[in-house]
């Protein structure tokens, strides 16, 4: 512990700087500014280094976090990327994207603010990236053995590098034209910019992962081909499966799923031109549900220029401080001010959508109605409805699981009754050698937790074909460490 009073010299808490919204809405680039490197080492030095320290529970994937804290206060950055990436594959990912469980189980927020530990990881990863000191680690030898890995998000990718660095041949295929998954067509670039993506597949192809992209499995390749070409395979095709709201006027034009807004809009950020592009310049736009994944809508309907935004959710406003029933350590729900909350909009809560309302087949307005409660059921209440125009309307109330076509049909794999793909206490289907790991698996979930289930499913992949494995696993379908692999 690099200096034991850190937590009592250092007791604000202060976080990366964000560029004014004035100037960020006009781009697309990160809204995040570098943080002042002095900043950065003391707000590393506020942690405790405890003797139990419960920010390795919350964080899924078990990072090393008190050392790599006391090594940025020290200014060890080199040693610093080298325990962070013992445990995670993608920190440039998780230190962008993930809500940070972790400082939710930081011990230094029980009466104070919580270390930055979220702000400590993506900044000795940037770090080290720009020193290059991030270096493809290639297998030492090759086993011989195959493995398809389905689908080319976080769950795919940290599959597909660590059965590679293990000495097995991975293949990835993903139906997009680039790799990435949501993290490339999902994630609006104003939270993270595709380089971010793109200088990790660049480590990845050196190490030996191969990608196969456009190739629709189950279609363009079959299941079954893929189980006779290859010794195993990974479904790691995610949740896609939106969650709809079958309402009158649903089929109005102007309604739409809000992957269906924010995939295209992302292609023209990356200079493509899909047909299906949606704009939403000068146009009244309703989100509802307020999720990350309707905050992401919020900010792309921003740098649009939509004339207004109305985020709608049909529960209650959360609260600032933890509840009662959501005690430390335990991740609690809270009211969150997300980048592109600061950009503008308005937030309803308790407002319950009735109808979509529209003239000629267009969508002008949704119907509302306050929530009240009966017999534990939010039910819009009588005499309360209102209209708010609307030009768009974005469903992003989550997803149902994972998309069954073909995987069905062709593998004979069981889905639960959560529409997610069924499997053992080893990450394998009831077909053998096919294995699940993250969303496809787990349901709609966090980043870190899809790689967590990646590390995790290419130790069961690797102790099936080798009888044992060397691979770390952090967690196990049933959220328990995989003790016997």
């Amino acid at each position: 512990m690099a200096d034991p009073r850190g937590f009592l010299k250092v007791r604000q808490r202060e976080t990366q700087p964000r560029r004014p919204v004035p100037v960020r809405i006009m781009d697309w680039k990160e809204v995040y500014e570098a943080q002042e490197k002095g900043v950065l080492k003391s707000q590393a030095g506020r942690c405790m280094d405890c003797g139990v320290p419960f920010c390795h529970q919350g964080c899924p994937l078990g990072n090393l976090i008190p050392e790599w804290n006391d090594l940025v206060w020290r200014d060890k950055g080199e040693e610093a990327i080298e325990r962070l990436h013992a445990t995670n594959n993608f920190p440039e990912f998780t230190g962008r994207l993930c809500p940070a469980p972790c400082e939710a189980s930081c011990v230094l927020g029980i009466n104070q603010p919580a270390v930055t530990i979220k702000q400590v990881e993506v900044s000795i990863i940037d770090e080290a990236f720009d020193n290059d000191w991030v270096h493809p680690l290639p297998p030492t030898r090759l086993t011989g053995k195959t493995v398809a890995v389905v689908g080319s998000g976080p769950a795919g990718l940290a599959v597909a590098q660590q059965l590679t660095r293990v000495g097995h041949t991975v293949a990835v295929y993903e139906r997009d034209d680039k790799i990435g998954g949501l993290l490339r067509y999902g994630i609006p670039d104003f939270k993270m910019e595709k380089e971010q993506v793109d200088r990790r597949l660049e480590q990845m192809k050196a190490e030996g992962t191969r990608f196969r992209t456009g190739v629709a499995v189950g279609t363009d390749v079959t299941w079954e081909q893929l189980r006779r070409r290859y010794d195993a395979v990974v479904i790691a095709t995610g949740a896609t499966v939106a969650r709809d709201l079958p309402i009158p006027g649903r089929d109005l034009e102007g309604v739409h799923f809000a992957m269906d807004y924010l995939v295209p809009s992302n292609r023209v950020v990356a200079g493509e031109s899909p047909e299906n592009h949606i704009d939403a310049r000068g146009k009244h736009v309703v989100i509802l549900g307020g999720g990350d994944t309707g905050a992401d809508c919020i900010g792309t309907a921003h740098r649009h220029q939509a004339a207004s935004v109305t985020t709608l959710a049909i529960g209650k406003q959360p609260p600032l401080e933890r509840a009662g029933h959501q005690p430390w350590p335990t991740f609690p729900t809270l009211f969150e001010v997300a980048s592109a909350h600061e950009e503008g909009g308005e937030r309803t809560y308790l407002a319950s959508t009735v109808e979509f309302v529209g003239e000629n087949g267009k969508l002008t307005g949704v119907k509302v109605a306050e929530t009240e409660f009966v017999d534990g059921k939010r039910l819009p209440k009588a005499g309360t409805e209102r209209i708010i125009p609307a030009d768009l309307v974005f469903l992003s109330l989550g997803f149902t699981g994972a998309e069954p076509s073909g995987i069905t049909e062709q593998v004979s794999a069981e889905f639960d009754g959560r529409g997610n793909v069924a499997r053992d206490g080893y990450y394998m289907t009831n077909t053998e050698g096919v294995f699940v790991a993250g969303d496809a698996g787990r349901g709609q979930s966090l980043i870190v937790w899809a790689i967590a289930e990646g590390r995790a499913c290419a130790a069961a992949v690797d102790k099936f074909l080798m009888g044992s494995t060397i691979l770390p696993a952090p967690v196990a379908p049933t959220d328990r460490a995989i003790a016997v692999l």
